[in-house]
């Protein structure tokens, strides 16, 4: 049990859900953090600001991201930015004797003809997609700052791969979005119409997403129960072609599916990128909620929340 847990990221979607479990950790303080609170790309004004906070365990979160647009646009931005955070954290918790420290990667380091399932084994494997590759990067060195902090100087610290991640805090800014928030927005703000919906594609690559909320109670399984140098897949397997995921919003909305026109001359991307998760299952014996209920809550909350001030991410 930790008495104090620094959550970084807090404001962003991964973030806020590990902070809403807070009341499942009774006995336990989280502090959860913003950009606005801690310049995490200054790595002695972070070493000063957890020596101040003392935490006991550090989920670092926060990472910078972006579209295909601004990835290709800021690759520096991405590279730079990325592995400061990261550099920071690791100085933070090392210096100030963190107890345990989670550092985030993405399954979007992996190269784009990886086979599948994906295996933690292949984050060293081939080159990322051109589009991604600063970020890719970024991701891929955590992994050996990892091995590398926990040889030198024993530092309990472990890395937790994530897959696409949907929920209620999403960003839904247009430039930005993933795939599930992007469709959700659009789907709510054309749903009265009756023009055709147009999605890239043929609808036919295969994605994984999981749950906010369930990536949030995996990351704090394993901030209590893993101390390993191998990194972990904590995402869940469950597939749904692009399609699929489409009509199961259109009928949460109330759309009629004849209005979902896939535009074939448009790229459909990488038609399957699933990873291998059995490392953490076997551990931890975690499941996960189903898809189309984690749909169901997510587009709730959205439609409840869109038109408030501030509350969501447009």
């Amino acid at each position: 049990m930790f008495n104090k847990i620094l959550v970084t990221g807090a404001t962003g979607l991964l973030g806020h859900a590990v902070m809403a479990l807070a009341p499942d950790y009774p006995g336990t303080e989280f502090v959860g953090i913003g950009s606005n609170d801690c310049d995490l790309n200054n790595i002695g004004g972070t070493v000063a600001f957890v020596r101040k906070l003392r935490p006991d365990a550090i989920v670092h979160t926060a990472a910078l991201a972006g579209g295909i647009q601004y990835s290709m646009e800021h690759p520096a931005t991405l590279l730079r930015d990325n592995v400061l955070q990261n550099l920071a954290v690791l100085e933070a918790a090392r210096t100030n004797g963190v107890k345990k420290t989670i550092l985030t990667l993405s399954t979007g380091m992996y190269a784009a003809d990886a086979p599948v399932p994906i295996k933690e084994d292949y984050i060293h494997d081939g080159t990322p997609h051109e589009s991604n590759y600063s970020y890719a990067f970024a991701k891929r060195l955590v992994e050996p700052s990892i091995r590398a902090y926990r040889t030198e100087y024993n530092l309990p610290v472990i890395g937790l791969v994530s897959n696409g991640i949907f929920g209620e805090f999403a960003n839904y800014r247009p430039a930005e979005a993933v795939m599930v928030a992007s469709l959700i927005r659009r789907f709510v703000e054309q749903r009265e119409k009756a023009d055709p919906i147009v999605i890239w594609g043929d609808g036919s690559p295969l994605r994984e997403y999981t749950y906010s909320h369930d990536m949030a109670r995996a990351f704090l399984w394993c901030l209590h129960h893993y101390d390993e140098a191998q990194i972990l897949h904590v995402g869940s397997t469950e597939e749904h072609s692009v399609r699929d995921t489409a009509w199961m919003i259109a009928d949460i909305l109330g759309i009629d599916r004849t209005r979902l026109h896939f535009d074939t001359s448009k790229p459909a991307g990488i038609l399957r990128k699933g990873t291998d998760n059995s490392r953490f299952i076997s551990r931890s014996g975690f499941t996960y909620i189903p898809f189309r209920e984690g749909l169901e809550r997510t587009i709730a909350w959205y439609l409840a929340n869109k038109d408030i001030p501030g509350r969501v991410r447009l």
